[in-house]
């Protein structure tokens, strides 16, 4: 079992591949013949999920789905001094998820051809953001 954390560069708002990051951080990813990965976000307005990692296009419907799903400035919202995308961020992030799971097979992850890992950075400035990745499994 190896586990590593790993901070990544801030980014905009929005839906982001970040299996290059993942893969890079975690090296004995590649002793593993048949297990699997974690990749845990450690924040409550960032989520991660899987899915399409070619078409840009799917990235940025996601994120207007998202926006459409949750709006900002809902004046039902009660938690409200951190800013009008905070509580959004909050319940997206709720809705995605703050991990992922991913067979490992022979050393590599089993994502299928269009998949991806993207970060999902729910607020404006966000800042860095902290995973923690744990593989384990079959030497």
């Amino acid at each position: 079992m190896y586990q590593q954390g790993v901070r990544l560069r801030p980014r905009s708002r929005g839906f982001h591949l970040i299996t290059g990051e993942v893969l890079q951080a975690i090296p004995q990813l590649s002793r593993i013949k048949t297990g699997m990965l974690q990749v845990f976000i450690q924040h409550t307005s960032a989520g991660l999920t899987i899915n399409e990692n070619a078409d840009p296009t799917v990235r940025a419907d996601f994120e207007m789905w998202f926006n459409k799903a949750v709006p900002e400035n809902d004046p039902d919202y009660e938690h409200d001094y951190e800013g009008p995308d905070d509580m959004p961020a909050h319940i997206k992030a709720s809705l995605l998820g703050a991990s992922v799971m991913i067979p490992v097979h022979n050393g590599r992850l089993a994502l299928g051809t269009w998949q991806g890992i993207y970060l999902c950075e729910h607020r404006n400035d966000g800042g860095s953001r902290s995973l923690v990745l744990t593989v384990w499994g079959e030497e």
